[in-house]
């Protein structure tokens, strides 16, 4: 997987109880390791995924490369907003190497673009060393995630994300996680694949 499940949305998601907070999910058991997600800390991870968006597979989506305070505006908007979008941290063996945002699409600027049911979840991925990507690890995060998102959330009756239609990386990955392509979208700053898992399965 290059880089973005999705270049972000400017704020969007989610709000309740604990339930709501991924980095209160725990230990998730994959092939790969185990792997868990931990709320952002500015600044203590700050020049970590500063170096992140500054790589070029990754800012080629994610259109946050520059200097810190570009990654950190990006962040506290989250950070300090009403719990929508969770930036989180993904730590697999508790060694960080991937970003995350969990946030709630039916409350995002995306629900404006496709048929939003209420309590849609959606997902942002990039993973952060080159070494992570291009070898299905993203594939089985992104599965095991959708799994416990569905598990955590009783409500959320599907998972969806819009990765850009050009980071093919990103979209395979997402069909071989059990994703759908539901539809392309123009978007305000890009074409997207609606990609959409849902809680029961999509007759063929």
């Amino acid at each position: 997987m290059s880089g973005p499940v999705d270049g972000p949305s400017d704020g969007g998601p989610g709000v309740g109880g604990p339930a709501d907070d991924p980095a209160g999910w725990g230990t998730i058991a994959t092939a790969a390791g185990e792997f868990r997600l931990r709320r952002v800390r500015l600044p203590a991870d700050l020049g970590l995924l500063t170096r992140w968006m500054n790589d070029p597979e990754v800012a080629a989506f994610w259109e946050l490369a520059g200097p810190s305070a570009v990654t950190e505006q990006h962040l506290r908007r989250q950070l300090d907003g009403d719990g929508r979008s969770l930036p989180c941290l993904g730590l697999l063996d508790d060694t960080p190497m991937s970003y995350w945002e969990v946030y709630r699409a039916d409350l995002d600027p995306l629900a404006a673009h496709y048929p939003a049911r209420p309590h849609d979840a959606g997902l942002h991925l990039l993973l952060g060393p080159a070494a992570s990507r291009g070898r299905g690890l993203g594939t089985a995060l992104l599965a095991a995630l959708t799994d416990r998102v569905l598990r955590e959330r009783p409500h959320c009756e599907r998972v969806v994300a819009e990765p850009d239609v050009r980071n093919r990386r990103s979209v395979r990955a997402f069909r071989r996680a059990g994703f759908r392509l539901a539809a392309e979208l123009d978007l305000p700053d890009k074409r997207a694949a609606l990609m959409v898992r849902d809680r029961t399965p999509h007759p063929a």
